[in-house]
């Protein structure tokens, strides 16, 4: 069999699918992890992921002889400040994350990433210019509809949810501008360098001060905190690697997955009520979320999404 026979199973396109759901299915499932942890801040536990995250980072860049990459990328100044801007981004992410699942607001955060894929299709239209499809016009109307009416109902701004959404919806823009600059991994190191001085410090200081969780429960609790590098990195670099792939629309449109998982993790694990309200919100984004999925798979068919673009 010719390697051109054998190359449709691996285009791109199907690589890029598969790793982004790989990458949110396993954040689908993340907050099962948070129930593992000592008490622990958001902002201590962001810190140790960077840590963690930057030590995993490096083993996989020497184990698969990517180091040279690293460097090439730290070389080019303006990939690097893209990548910098990423790394803020991502860290907004993660402690509006961690908050929301330690203080018990996983459904919230559920609602974030059900409004990620629009929030993703909108920047994808706007700023990338690819085009959008009637159907993901109607589902981001239902998607305003549920904030309003969320906002509402609930006396505020879901602004969690909120913050979730626009905060990685910002991540995937830029990671989708530095395309191929780099690998998947080098450039989640470059990331993870760009926010260790910060995590050191803030460790550091808690330590000092005996307040930090990363000793509170022995080696037990050291080694389930570390395993967070792991926990970070891997879905990163899938994510990283499909954002190369693929369009940012169709990037948006796999990112259902995660809120999924977390969504029945709120009611059935952790127990979060769900006001009326709450209900209709939710049902609104649904069916958002049904016309994504309904115009993703129209979309191989009719050719109506565009190859990835980059800005330079």
């Amino acid at each position: 069999m010719t390697d051109t026979a054998g190359a449709s199973p691996r285009s791109p396109r199907s690589i890029g699918i598969l790793q982004g759901t790989s990458a949110y299915l396993v954040w689908g499932l993340l907050p099962l992890y948070f129930l593992l942890l000592p008490e622990i801040s958001a902002f201590e536990f962001v810190a140790l992921r960077v840590v963690f995250s930057l030590v995993f980072c490096f083993l996989l860049l020497a184990v698969t002889r990517q180091l040279r990459d690293l460097g090439t990328l730290l070389r080019d100044r303006k990939t690097t400040a893209r990548l910098v801007l990423a790394s803020v981004l991502i860290a907004v992410n993660w402690t509006l994350y961690a908050f929301a699942v330690l203080s018990g607001h996983v459904l919230e955060a559920s609602l974030g990433y059900f409004i990620n894929p629009l929030v993703a299709i909108a920047l994808g239209v706007f700023v990338l210019k690819e085009r959008l499809s009637t159907l993901q016009w109607v589902a981001i109307g239902f998607a305003v509809a549920a904030v309003v009416v969320l906002t509402a109902g609930l006396g505020r701004v879901p602004w969690i949810s909120l913050g979730l959404a626009f905060s990685f919806g910002l991540y995937g823009l830029v990671k989708n501008q530095v395309g191929k600059k780099g690998t998947a991994l080098a450039t989640l190191s470059v990331e993870t360098i760009a926010l260790t001085p910060v995590a050191l410090v803030f460790i550091g200081v808690l330590t000092y001060q005996g307040t930090s969780a990363l000793f509170a429960d022995g080696v037990p609790g050291f080694w389930l905190l570390a395993t967070s590098g792991i926990i970070t990195a891997v879905p990163l670099i899938l994510f990283g690697g499909a954002a190369r792939r693929l369009p940012l629309s169709t990037l948006g449109s796999l990112q259902f997955l995660a809120p999924i998982g977390q969504f029945i993790l709120g009611l059935l694990v952790f127990h979060e009520v769900m006001p009326l309200e709450r209900w209709v919100g939710f049902i609104l984004v649904w069916i958002a979320v049904i016309l994504i999925v309904v115009d993703m798979f129209r979309a191989p068919r009719t050719g109506s999404l565009p190859e990835p673009k980059t800005v330079s």
